[in-house]
């Protein structure tokens, strides 16, 4: 009592101080108002307080909920004043007034009692909170108080944020804003009208929160009944026995709603039985004759008929219970004209990303020619042109990638080191290549099977030199900032930038090995020493030299392939074994010896492949398997590849 009059008496002298002492509209003469509310508060009370400061003239209403919520708040014992400390950890404390923040005495710890909103209450106050934060002039602030109301969006809101866009100016933070209110608008709005404008507004959204926002009011729950009930917003009408009902489903309905008899399982006939022996006996029969399934459907039976137990329906009482009544799923959303514009809005929506889906898709399958296409046409030219199956090519890619990575060893900055690495991982291969051909593969051109062998060993004796030089875990090759990420068309469409790169890098490559297959003189006698190697030996062309550059030529672009993959792929000595069948599988299937059916097939590959994991995401390596199974049906009807080579080269 004592306490609860002096907080008044404050009240009273708090009110009637001149203005230069104490603001009348101040915060201290709302709360000692409220005095016991504030003390005590709860969240079923602290609205009132809450109410009466945001309808108040005060000033710094938000920064005073702020440290209330805080648990910066106190209360001075001797005549109930709130007040703030300076600080906390110091003994006596500095008192603060909450409205000028002035100094005004001291109190010892315990002559102040600081007030200790519990978590309910905390949430409440910042309820309260965001719509002086909706209005700060801090555009941080007002983005918080945004992020927290979507985090706990609430009916109450929705005039909050219809007031921060009348006087928000951030482009950002009014489209973010915007977005939140049609959300809250189909959500929450009263007005039928308005709810399904604001879900129209979103056809065509291919944000994942549109759908968010959208599934909700499409969600029904199943029910039954005597007859089809004339109010209520049914989606559709079930038949018992079809895969949307099955019949079991629809009777176990019937039994939950108490409009039919329970079905009786085995073991609700064993508990019956066991629950009626006496005697060792139960209806009569003895209780070692029930060894059978039989004889205890005779007792359960006999039960029954004493009304003991209950029957079980049987298939035509279930057949009859079933037609008489009705089956149907129910909108948890009850305008129809809301579930309506939604089911149009969604489909709308599917639609579109499904299409979206297909560029996506297709973009994929771009890409993964891209790589295919790198990874193949060195291979085209030293099988498709020279027919030498190179087993070894696989490891030209990889001795590719480790030189970018040993390049940017050396030269940290990324960029220059892609710059460095392009040029010199094709020397290094051209010459590694130039180096087999003459130590080996010139002596096995008319022996295909033994140069299938000797490369098989070649790339074995590779893929151990790399891994006593640099051993078997992965090194790192880096590409730099500007090949980081994606390009973002939308929700649905994307694609990385080194792919990007990649796909630019296999363009450039084909444009350069046309022009040189059919613009030069080396090109020129490429192509005379391929069809008719002795007549182009007597008009004065040295088919060694043609085909130790041409080799040479091939595992160069290999290496530069390399490089490439190294930007996405693991970096290790058993890279390039990843691409060699993929790499075989490109040319065959586009055309030995032409470029241009190196890039079909690599297209089609490419393409197949990424429809194969998008029809079965979860295991991809089944899309290789499958992969492998088109190519030895595609060769079966046409052997010659997509582009076949016609005339004297195709008959060599």
């Amino acid at each position: 009592m004592t306490r609860l009059f002096l907080a008044a008496l404050t009240a009273v002298f708090l009110s009637s101080a001149p203005l230069s002492a104490q603001d009348a509209t101040g915060l201290q003469p709302v709360l000692q108002a409220h005095h016991d509310l504030v003390e005590n508060a709860s969240r079923r009370t602290v609205q009132e307080v809450l109410d009466a400061l945001t309808d108040s003239d005060a000033n710094g209403v938000p920064e005073f909920l702020q440290r209330w919520q805080a648990r910066e708040l106190y209360m001075r014992d001797s005549d109930g004043v709130f007040v703030f400390v300076e600080d906390e950890d110091a003994d006596p404390f500095v008192l603060l007034d909450i409205d000028t923040g002035e100094a005004i005495g001291t109190a010892g710890s315990r002559e102040v009692t600081q007030l200790r909103p519990n978590r309910g209450v905390q949430t409440v106050i910042g309820a309260a909170l965001v719509q002086f934060q909706l209005l700060s002039p801090d555009p941080a602030t007002r983005a918080t108080a945004l992020d927290a109301i979507d985090r706990s969006p609430d009916a109450d809101q929705l005039p909050l944020i219809a007031r921060m866009l009348e006087q928000e100016t951030d482009p950002d933070l009014r489209a973010s804003a915007e977005w939140l209110q049609t959300r809250m608008i189909i959500a929450f709005a009263e007005d039928e009208a308005e709810r399904v404008a604001a879900i129209q507004s979103l056809a065509g959204d291919l944000r994942v929160e549109a759908r968010a926002a959208l599934n909700p009011l499409l969600t029904t729950r199943r029910q039954v009944a005597e007859t089809l009930p004339e109010s209520g917003n049914i989606a559709r009408v079930l038949t018992p026995g079809t895969e949307a009902l099955p019949t079991d489903e629809a009777y176990d309905m019937l039994v939950e709603a108490d409009l039919a008899p329970a079905y009786v399982t085995a073991v609700d006939r064993r508990d019956a039985l066991i629950a009626n022996i006496e005697d060792g006996m139960v209806a009569g029969y003895p209780v070692h004759t029930l060894n059978t399934e039989t004889a205890r459907a005779a007792a359960y039976d006999s039960l029954v008929e004493a009304g003991l137990a209950p029957a079980s329906p049987s298939e035509a009482e279930r057949e009859e219970l079933l037609a008489a009544h009705v089956f149907y799923d129910l909108y948890r959303e009850s305008s129809a004209a809301v579930t309506t514009a939604a089911e149009e809005t969604v489909a709308a929506i599917n639609t579109r990303v499904g299409m979206l889906e297909l560029v996506d898709l297709s973009l994929d399958g771009i890409s993964l020619a891209s790589i295919y296409f790198l990874a193949a046409i060195g291979l085209a030219i030293t099988f498709g042109v020279m027919g030498v199956i190179n087993m070894a090519h696989g490891e030209f890619i990889m001795m590719g990638a480790y030189t970018g990575y040993v390049v940017q060893t050396f030269i940290p900055d990324y960029t220059m080191s892609i710059v460095v690495a392009l040029p010199l991982a094709f020397v290094i291969t051209f010459g590694a290549g130039v180096a087999m051909e003459r130590l080996v593969i010139r002596w096995l051109y008319s022996r295909p099977l033994e140069t299938l062998l000797a490369t098989f060993g070649i790339s074995i004796a590779l893929q151990q030199i790399v891994r006593q030089i640099f051993g078997a875990q992965a090194r790192p090759f880096t590409a730099p900032d500007w090949l980081a990420g994606s390009l973002v068309f939308n929700d649905v469409v994307a694609i990385s930038y080194i792919r990007i790169a990649i796909f630019g890098l296999g363009v450039l490559f084909f444009c350069l090995l046309w022009l040189i297959l059919n613009k030069t003189r080396l090109g020129l006698e490429v192509r005379a020493v391929t069809q008719n190697p002795s007549m182009a030996s007597s008009m004065g062309i040295n088919p060694d030299r043609i085909n130790m550059l041409t080799f040479g030529l091939g595992s160069g672009i290999a290496g530069i392939a390399g490089v490439a993959i190294g930007l996405f792929a693991q970096v290790t000595p058993e890279l390039g074994a990843n691409y060699i069948v993929q790499s075989f599988m490109t040319v065959v299937v586009g055309g030995v010896g032409n470029i241009f059916g190196t890039l079909a097939g690599a297209s089609l590959i490419g393409f197949l492949q990424k429809g194969i994991e998008w029809l079965n995401p979860s295991n991809t390596l089944a899309a290789q398997t499958y992969m492998i199974l088109f190519v030895i049906l595609f060769i079966q009807f046409r052997p010659k590849g997509i582009v076949a080579l016609k005339g004297r080269a195709a008959e060599a």
